[in-house]
């Protein structure tokens, strides 16, 4: 959850005139603020150090410097507070460059003591809407950052340090493992370590696209280019342009359109569907795959060049059953997650439900083990996860349906195991279907064995 937004409601004044000072802070005490008083430069900055001042007042010319310039330095150490200037006498000049360096407004003395009070309240307003940006990129960066990829172990802590030093360069990157080990959650931690990190993370899986659906998503089209093209289409290229563009399942990328990557990021520029004048773009590439692309390339499917352009830095990721080490910590991760979606509080985690998943072979990953923790605790009942918990199909591999009560019948309990998901749901087949990891047809299949509904 996001944090609630509070201000500090510490305003600073930055004047010489002792007797102004004292004037205007008399004013603004009796709207509740507390109020923090400097004579020059010097004194205000260090105020501003140790203080969380909300807004700042200051004349515009001080002993030791200029208010204007002292604008610049302000919102050079801390953007968001905000800075009114006040000053004997009105120029224009000043008042725009004042502004232009980040002063919220300008006010001539004399008309101050009427305005002020709402000037105050105004530049708050913006003060709030700032430290409200800032959580949310502080909260987005702790969502994408390598802390959030769990697991302790040898291989994952070496993985990670290896991400990490790239992030801060600009080099392409060849993430290589298989389906659901977390490949784009690597992408969009080295994006987010990145300089590039305040600029769009775009990501597409070269594998749901034909074609010339792909060619358009990544390139875009000019209007008329071809049936349906109304009017002109940024391509997602263009969507990451100063940031990072995922290409997802890039093995999977056709030929022909795979020249067309290549001379992209060789020239830093591409054509549209449709266009004759190159657009120029500035994009760090990352990729990711689950084939081994020098066999590909030996079977005439992948291009040696392009290979070698994206795969500057190449980092594998193992499977989940080679680190397995790091299942009980990906439990806990999980089971946070989907418990707090859930509205469920979970006390314990018996040893039996983590020693029966540490063993499972986990042929679909993290993807796989993640969806099991979420249907587990739809299952859950009291505030424990046990292997009572665990959806069947873990049950019977684990050989638990064995070892108790024979009169559940593999049938009986596959009913009770749906019937719970379809009360989670909310009757929604689509998502109970996903949930159980089967298609849409075989669910209903299964209700009309059992006579669900």
């Amino acid at each position: 959850m996001l944090k609630k937004i509070v201000l500090s409601n510490k305003i600073l004044i930055i004047d010489d005139e002792e007797k102004l000072r004292n004037l205007l802070s008399r004013i603004i005490e009796m709207e509740g603020f507390e109020v923090f008083q400097a004579k020059d430069c010097t004194s205000g900055l260090k105020i501003l150090d140790k203080n969380d001042i909300d807004v700042v007042i200051s004349d515009v010319k001080l002993p030791d410097g200029s208010g204007v310039d002292l604008v610049k330095s302000i919102k050079e150490k801390n953007p968001i507070p905000e800075i009114i200037l006040l000053t004997a006498y009105g120029n224009i000049p000043d008042s725009v460059t004042a502004i232009k360096n980040g002063a919220f407004d300008y006010l001539t003395k004399g008309d101050d003591n009427n305005k002020i009070i709402p000037l105050i309240y105004k530049a708050l307003e913006k003060v709030a809407l700032a430290k409200k940006v800032a959580n949310l990129e502080k909260k987005l960066h702790k969502n994408f950052s390598f802390d959030t990829i769990a697991g302790n172990s040898k291989t994952i802590f070496e993985i990670k340090n290896l991400a990490k030093k790239v992030a801060k360069t600009d080099t392409t990157v060849l993430l290589t493992g298989e389906t659901g080990t977390g490949k784009e959650l690597f992408a969009q931690a080295i994006h987010h370590e990145s300089l590039r990190s305040k600029q769009n993370f775009v990501a597409i899986n070269c594998s749901a696209f034909s074609k010339d659906l792909l060619e358009n998503e990544l390139f875009g089209h000019k209007a008329g280019s071809f049936t349906g093209a109304n009017k002109d289409q940024k391509g997602l290229f263009e969507e990451a342009h100063k940031g990072t563009l995922f290409l997802d399942e890039i093995g999977e990328m056709p030929l022909e359109l795979q020249a067309k990557i290549l001379r992209a990021l060789e020239t830093g520029e591409f054509l549209k569907i449709g266009d004759t004048k190159s657009t120029k773009i500035d994009v760090r590439i990352i990729t990711a795959t689950n084939r081994n692309l020098i066999q590909e390339i030996q079977n005439g499917n992948f291009r040696e060049d392009l290979f070698y352009r994206i795969s500057a830095f190449q980092i594998h990721i193992p499977p989940l059953r080679e680190r397995r080490e790091d299942i009980p910590e990906l439990i806990k991760t999980f089971v946070a997650q989907f418990a707090y979606n859930q509205g469920k509080k979970v006390e314990n985690i018996s040893e039996n439900f983590i020693k029966i998943l540490q063993n499972h072979s986990w042929n679909g990953n993290i993807r796989e083990l993640k969806n099991i923790v979420e249907r587990s605790l739809i299952l859950m009942e009291g505030t424990e996860l046990s292997k009572e918990t665990l959806p069947l199909e873990i049950l019977t591999k684990s050989n638990f349906l064995e070892s108790n009560n024979p009169i559940f019948n593999l049938s009986e309990i596959e009913k009770k195991h749906i019937l719970k998901i379809l009360e989670h749901t909310q009757n929604n087949k689509t998502k109970t279907a996903e949930l159980l990891g089967i298609g849409t047809a075989t669910l209903y299949r299964k209700l009309s064995e059992y006579g669900i509904s």
